[in-house]
């Protein structure tokens, strides 16, 4: 095991991180690899770059499922690597193969947020291709039917009060516990 940054990391580990859109999973993930010196992958990001297409362009060229097809197979080729943080799409939950991978692979991280924080969050984005095909109440019923498969994390950490910098603390004191 190393110590990173005051840290106990588990080097030959990966941490990823899960939660619904909007949850801070890219800006937590980003300070969380910074903090411990090692590399992040955003798997949305990654998708984009790949495929050379929007998520939004995915969905409606593709249909969601492609795009989940995608994300799997990212996520199994990138979590060969060891010691990266990672930042999951928000349904990438709903496939138990990616648990499988990241379970044998690392610690995953449920970011969790309430329903009013997620919403003032989502707002404003136009770049969510679930928010944009989804009214509010089929947005929530959504964010409700993956809460029991964000729960099957390692670790929750509550960020409804929290800045991303204080998400970071949180998870690096919760890795250190063990």
């Amino acid at each position: 095991m190393n110590f990173v940054g005051g840290c106990q990391v588990l080097s030959d580990k990966n941490i990823y991180l899960v939660g619904f859109m909007g949850a801070g999973k890219s800006t937590v993930g980003r300070l969380l690899a910074s903090a411990l010196n090692v590399d992040f992958v955003d798997l949305d990001e990654m998708i984009v770059e790949r495929f050379q297409s929007t998520i939004n362009e995915i969905f409606t060229e593709k249909g969601e499922a492609v795009f989940r097809l995608f994300e799997t197979d990212l996520l199994q080729e990138f979590s060969v690597k060891e010691g990266l943080v990672f930042s999951t799409g928000g349904g990438i939950i709903g496939a138990e193969r990616n648990w499988q991978i990241m379970n044998s692979c690392g610690v995953v991280v449920f970011l969790a947020c309430s329903w009013p924080t997620l919403l003032a969050r989502l707002e404003s984005s136009s770049e969510r291709p679930l928010v944009n095909k989804n009214d509010l109440t089929s947005l929530k019923a959504l964010y409700e039917s993956r809460l029991e498969l964000y729960q099957r994390a390692d670790v929750q950490i509550d960020v409804d009060e929290l800045s991303p910098e204080e998400v970071v603390s949180e998870i690096k004191q919760k890795l250190a516990q063990g």
